[in-house]
């Protein structure tokens, strides 16, 4: 599962499938990642402390989840663009990208 991980944490995880695979060790990989869909919830999404209380800038305005999820990390698009240049080698890859539909509590 990578989840708001530096881009090229799919490098290192296609890479090791792809290792992985030519050793016998696996047959098949499986990642969970986030879709670009799921983008709009961080938007309107206040960010969290550990102690499950809302987080604040230095002004007083409550801070957005989309702070934390920037172009960099990982989720779908970043996936796709390695997938096909075939670092993964020859190992398959299933691959799940989550989308806003699966989020049931979510209100548009």
């Amino acid at each position: 599962m990578e989840w708001n991980s530096k881009d090229q944490t799919y490098d290192r995880g296609l890479y090791a499938f792809r290792m992985f695979h030519e050793c016998g060790v696996i047959s098949v990989a499986v990642l969970i990642t986030r879709s670009e869909k799921l983008n709009e919830i961080f938007e309107v999404t206040p960010l969290m402390k550990k102690d499950g209380s809302v987080d604040y800038d230095k002004d007083g305005n409550i801070k957005l989840c989309k702070q934390k999820y920037g172009a960099s990390t990982t989720w779908m698009g970043k996936l796709l663009y390695r997938l096909n240049a075939g670092r993964h080698g020859g190992c398959p890859v299933l691959v799940f990208g989550i989308k806003l539909t699966i989020v049931t509590d979510w209100r548009k």
